[in-house]
This record gives C-alpha cells, structure tokens and sequence, in this order.
C-alpha cells in the first residue's frame, strides 16, 4: 500500500471531511539563509546557552582563553624560536606566533564545536523543528569569545614589543569571518557524517592536531618549497593565517596564488557542505 492508499484509507476511517496534508517540498539555496534568518532568536538563545554552560562553575573563567594561546605560545617561542631558531621575519617570535594561534584557536574550537553540534543536541532534534544549519552556527560564539580576550592580549604585547599598529588593523573582521567559515566549511560535512558515523567525534582531535603543524603557526610559509606551494594552499588555513600576520603585523601576506587558492577551497568545501548538510537533515532525527 502506498502513502495514497494510506492517506485514502485514513480519512475513510476518520469521517473527515477535509484531508489536509502537510509535506516537505524542495526550497532552494536561498530560502534556507531566510528561514534561518526566521529562526534568529533560537540561535541567539542556543549560543548564549553554550557560552554560559562553558563558564559556568569554572574557578578561573575567561582566564582559560587567554591561557591556552599563551601558553601555546610561550611553549613554541621556546622550542621553535630559541633552540630551533626558525625565521619570524624580522618581528619577535612571541608576537609572530600569537598572531598565528588567534585564528588558529578560533578555528580550532569552531571546527571541534561545528563537528560534534548534532550529535550534542540530539534530544532538542528529535522533539522538535528548526533549520538544523542553526547548531553548528550557533556553537561557534564561543570561540569567538575566547578570541575576544586573547585579541586583548595579543594588543598588550604589541604595545609591550612596539609593534606599531596600521590601518591593516580595520580588516580583522572579514578575516575572522574568513576563519569561521574555513572552520563551517569542514565542520557542515564532519557534523553530517557524525550523525551516522559516531568515529567522527574521535577523529576530529587527531585531525585538529596534526592540521595545526600542517598550518604555519610555529613558522613561516617562506619555508615551504616554490614547487610545493599550491599543494600547501589546499590548506584553508594558510590563506586565513598569512592574512592576520599581514593585517597585524604589516608582514608581506605570503604569496598571493597560495592565499586565493586558500581562498576558492573554502567557498567550494563551504558549498558542497551546505548541500550535503541539507541532504543528509531529513535523517537526522531518525538516525539520532
């Protein structure tokens, strides 16, 4: 019996007069950012949600953003900076490294989040409807917080080694726009992927971490090799770190082919992950 016979025998049997059904239709690309622009409020509650669940019962707080970069930092100004003695190009290695790690935590805590979103909120997705695509959006406020108080931090040792400030300074925003959807544009297909495939919340770890030395925090992309330059721009992440370096520091940017390259592989990884977010979000109730 199909879904019409189905239906026909459901009012036979009801005596309605009237058979209303209700069905999902095919929306296209852009009425999904309008329904999610409809379900504003939600995402605004489910992110100040995690913001304080992050903070809450925590002894030393906001202390924790700022702590894991500079620790970070003082660990590679140590190993790298002074035994190994990698190039900063002409700026102090702590500031050439801490500018290279803001991005890097925002990202790194955007793609952890994005990744495991659904599977996180499984109960609030088996009870009721909404655009799905606001999880993995809303989890990456967070991160955005933390970068806040490191970004201050990150202004105090400049003033503090006499870096001087340019007008590069006015591009942060679309930079970090840039770093948050390098972070959405892998985390839409891993949180997807998760919802089936629960090795994804152990893989992610593994993957943040050997992306992070695959990334030029620690150094510089004047290191790598001419012929070796475009497979080094699949990485997203080197176009979103050469930028900050270039805003922050007045440094040259890197190469202009590696960082467009960045570029195209996040609109493309961004695109195809929308859609293949928006193909598997019919299952994801059934399957959580």
């Amino acid at each position: 019996m199909d879904s019409v016979e189905i239906l026909a025998a459901k009012k036979e049997f009801s005596g309605l007069d009237e058979l209303h059904v209700i069905q999902s239709g095919r929306k296209s690309f852009f009425s999904d950012f309008k329904e999610l622009w409809q379900y504003r409020e939600l995402l605004i509650l489910l992110a100040w949600r995690d913001v304080k669940v992050r903070y809450k019962q925590t002894y030393l707080g906001i202390a924790w953003a700022i702590l894991q970069p500079l620790m970070t930092m003082i660990i590679f100004s140590v190993i790298f900076g002074q035994l190994a003695k990698l190039p900063s190009e002409g700026v102090p290695y702590p500031i050439y490294t801490f500018a290279a790690l803001l991005p890097w935590q925002l990202f790194s805590f955007a793609f952890s989040a994005s990744s495991n979103s659904l599977v996180g909120n499984e109960r609030i997705i088996s009870k009721v409807y909404f655009p799905r695509l606001i999880l993995p959006l809303s989890s990456i406020i967070v991160g955005l917080v933390d970068f806040i108080f490191s970004f201050a931090i990150l202004i105090i040792l400049m003033l503090a080694y006499q870096v001087p400030f340019t007008l590069r300074l006015l591009l942060i925003p679309i930079l970090i726009l840039f770093a948050i959807l390098a972070a959405l544009s892998v985390g839409f297909w891993l949180s997807a992927i998760n919802v089936r495939y629960r090795d994804v919340r152990y893989m992610v770890p593994f993957i943040t971490q050997v992306w992070m030395y695959a990334s030029p925090i620690a150094y510089s992309s004047t290191l790598i090799p001419l012929e070796w330059k475009w497979l080094y721009g699949l990485n997203p992440m080197v176009g979103v770190i050469e930028g900050f370096r270039w805003a922050l520091l007045g440094l040259n940017g890197g190469d202009m082919t590696t960082i467009c390259l960045s570029i195209l592989i996040v609109i493309l990884l961004l695109l195809g992950g929308v859609q293949y977010f928006k193909t598997m979000e019919d299952k994801f109730a059934d399957v959580l």
